[in-house]
């Protein structure tokens, strides 16, 4: 019996005009009637979701959310936090370092800004486009301090140029930090010990669940982890070729319901 669904917004909730349906609306709030734990689960801060928390009228005390690609685990009528992770200013200006050198954009999120940093002279960041709810500011690297609270570190930029660049990526970078694509034009990079399994391993615990009790739905790479913790598995048919091969279901596309195909199938029937 599935006691939790934790699901991913871009690309598996969400249609690719970035609206989530009547029928997927009406599935969860159905869901969530029957006491199923409805979790978003996203690589955006809070604030970047509380529309689709309205949408989906999950803002009561008990209602959760997973931010951060699993760095917080945050209360969705209070903004409290029961898990935060973040990263060291030495840690983002080494990243930045690197940036500078493969001439890619970064960006580093916090809990409600978008800090554009200066390490490409030729591609701008197409972050804002993607989180324009955010506040956004321009900083060189050497301009940031100890006061900031580092949540996350991304680069967005056209998919050719980016999966160009990331070749030249030493190995030494992803077993310094968890590093994976959230989209193919979105690369994703934060404290090592965050997953969206993590996230979700917390948050089960906390509400007494079972892991078998788990339903995660998502779509790239950045859900992979949750996808394979979960006691089941789902992938949208929209979803990354390497993530459907590990679902235990795959669901019709974003543009087709899929989540609340899923849940249909596997949450509401039982």
């Amino acid at each position: 019996m599935i006691k939790l669904i934790a699901i991913d917004l871009d690309g598996t909730l969400l249609t690719d005009g970035k609206k989530i349906t009547d029928r997927n609306k009406e599935t969860l709030t159905k869901a969530k009637k029957q006491g199923v734990k409805v979790v978003l689960c996203t690589g955006r801060p809070l604030v970047a979701i509380e529309t689709y928390l309205d949408r989906l009228e999950l803002r009561d005390p008990g209602d959760y959310s997973i931010t951060f690609n699993g760095g917080a685990i945050q209360k969705n009528d209070t903004g409290e936090e029961l898990l935060a992770y973040s990263l060291t200013l030495e840690e983002v200006q080494s990243v930045a370092q690197i940036m500078t050198e493969l001439d890619l954009p970064l960006d580093v999120i916090t809990v409600d800004t978008c800090i554009n940093l200066t390490t490409s002279k030729s591609k701008e960041s197409i972050y804002r486009e993607l989180n324009p709810i955010l506040n956004f500011k321009t900083m060189s690297p050497e301009e940031l301090d100890e006061t900031i609270v580092f949540n996350k570190m991304v680069v967005g930029v056209e998919p050719t140029y980016l999966d160009e660049k990331i070749k030249n990526l030493a190995p030494e970078w992803y077993e310094r930090f968890n590093i994976m694509k959230s989209r193919d034009c979105l690369l994703e990079i934060i404290h090592k010990d965050v997953s969206k399994a993590n996230g979700i391993e917390l948050l089960r615990k906390e509400l007494g669940i079972e892991q078998s009790e788990v339903m995660a739905i998502g779509d790239e790479e950045n859900d992979i982890s949750m996808i394979e913790y979960a006691g089941m598995g789902v992938v949208m048919a929209n979803g990354n070729d390497t993530v459907k091969k590990l679902a235990q279901f795959v669901t019709k596309s974003n543009e087709e319901d899929g989540v609340a195909y899923a849940v249909e199938k596997f949450v509401l029937s039982n």
